[in-house]
């Protein structure tokens, strides 16, 4: 039959909130409890007997409590198959009684290596009878409810009071499906932390959560998020976030933290920089990002790394733009900024944390480690018998933050503490540098005296070249090129400055 009326539960949990009132349920239509330890104690608590396990097994709790449940008189009353004429007459030979409803979580392991745990308190919060409990109840779905997580508490509450203390095949697929959900979640967190060491050649990722959004990068692709997205950011404001949002707001996050000790602001259109600047204020900040860009910026995402007031909230205000990030507002400011009802405004609670970046690719994945190298002062190898000012030096390392977030082939045209233009995405090196002259002369910058940031080394001499005809005085660059010397050489004749880094921010 499809319907199973519940008449004995196992109930073993490392977190009870919330489940006293499923134990009142169940206590009152008369089902049969069995627990151990904590659970036991607090299901006696509420006025219920209890079966404890030691009683079905012969055995106490073992070996510091690592064996309390792994016998065959539990997991025969959870496995057996209640049509199978082999299953009943062992379980009558045995005297196995039958488990209807397993309530079991598992040891906080993820959460004991993210609080710094010590590795014996880490190993000892890896579930061996929970997980083992799950799985044998997940897989005996046709006869057994299996609730593996206390985010399911007020789902069961609400399936028993509606069906009277039963549940039908479809209720206990649904739940044997988030089982298996939570324990292929906490193996593969079990095995990261591991391999975290063994660095063996396995991926393995698992996000619990998910979103589904309105669509994909068009309207024709399906889009699903997965994540906790509310743990990075609150929204205050506008419409729900879209995929190109996302992966545009992604772009902003790591961008403006390159500034973490500067007031900066950046204005981001299709995951690359149309506007990026520092300044004593945020308005300032605004206003020099908008000027490199006053048309891209249109339709695009702004983030500021300072907590956001009236004064640039009023100029940011007379911008159409989709999102808005900051670590806070000002009341005022907010009021304003929300008079926009589909403006989406985001408050950044914390800073991402993210060491590893991957997706899909040919039959695969392919995954690496995050570009964390901001070039720094120490890094800067003089190549040129020119040395860059301290003014210099600043707009060059300012340029280079910029560049590691653009797409490559990339070329970024600068002042200190201001972007004047960038050519992204082309196919070679010259291209790039050309759009970014075309785009600083079509928004009036002269680039005299500005300096020039590439992503990659110039093969050959033909952008410092064009660089010098420009005015641009200083140029920042991996090098590593077998033909290096020609552009230092052309830097030498005409008077140029140019240092290496000797990291190069390809962006794909």
């Amino acid at each position: 039959m499809s319907s199973k009326k519940i008449s004995r539960a196992l109930v073993s949990v490392f977190y009870k909130d919330n489940l006293d009132p499923i134990i009142h349920f169940l206590g009152k239509q008369g089902v049969e409890f069995v627990s151990t330890g904590g659970t036991q104690d607090f299901i006696e608590k509420l006025g219920y007997k209890v079966t404890p396990v030691e009683k079905l097994t012969g055995y106490p709790s073992i070996f510091g409590g690592r064996v309390k449940t792994l016998h065959p008189a539990v997991f025969g009353g959870i496995l057996y198959r209640r049509d199978h004429a082999g299953d009943i007459s062992q379980s009558e030979e045995f005297k196995i009684g039958p488990i209807d409803l397993v309530i079991v979580d598992l040891y906080p392991f993820e959460e004991t290596v993210a609080g710094g745990g010590s590795e014996a308190d880490i190993v000892e919060k890896i579930d061996i009878g929970g997980i083992s409990l799950i799985r044998a109840a997940a897989k005996n779905f046709n006869d057994v409810l299996i609730v593996s997580a206390r985010s399911q508490y007020q789902e069961l509450l609400e399936l028993l009071q509606e069906k009277k203390g039963a549940s039908e095949l479809a209720d206990r697929k649904r739940f044997a499906a988030k089982a298996f959900d939570v324990t292929s979640h906490y193996d593969s967190a079990i095995f990261n932390y591991f391999n975290q060491v063994q660095q063996l050649p396995s991926f393995k990722a698992s996000v619990t959560q998910g979103k589904v959004l309105r669509y994909g990068e068009n309207p024709h692709q399906q889009g699903v998020f997965f994540g906790a997205l509310e743990d990075l950011f609150d929204q205050l404001n506008g419409k729900e976030l879209s995929y190109n949002n996302l992966v545009d707001v992604d772009a902003a996050i790591h961008l403006v933290k390159e500034f973490d000790g500067e007031k900066a602001f950046v204005i981001i259109k299709h995951t690359n920089a149309c506007g990026v600047a520092t300044a004593h204020d945020v308005k300032t900040a605004y206003l020099k990002a908008f000027q490199a860009d006053t048309i891209s910026a249109f339709g695009g995402v702004l983030a500021t790394n300072q907590k956001l007031d009236l004064a640039a909230a009023e100029e940011i205000n007379k911008l159409f733009f989709e999102i808005l990030i900051a670590p806070d507002f000002e009341s005022q400011a907010l009021e304003l900024l929300k008079s926009k009802k589909n403006r989406i405004i985001l408050k950044q609670k914390q800073p991402l944390k993210v060491v590893k970046q991957f997706k899909s690719l040919l039959n695969g994945v392919i995954e690496q480690d995050l570009d964390l190298k901001t070039d720094s002062a120490a890094d800067l190898k003089i190549v040129t018998k020119r040395k860059p000012t301290g003014e210099q030096t600043e707009a060059l390392l300012f340029a280079s933050k910029i560049c590691k977030h653009t797409k490559s082939n990339t070329i970024i045209l600068a002042v200190n503490g201001q972007l004047l233009a960038s050519g992204v995405g082309q196919t070679s090196r010259v291209d790039a540098l050309k759009q970014a002259i075309e785009k600083a002369a079509a928004f009036g910058f002269n680039l005299k005296g500005s300096v020039m940031a590439s992503d990659a080394f110039f093969p050959f001499p033909d952008c410092v070249e064009i660089a010098d005809q420009q005015g641009i005085e200083a140029v920042i660059q991996p090098g590593g090129s077998i033909k290096d010397q020609d552009s230092i050489a052309y830097c030498d004749q005409h008077n140029m400055t140019m240092v290496f880094t000797g990291t190069r921010h390809f962006k794909h």
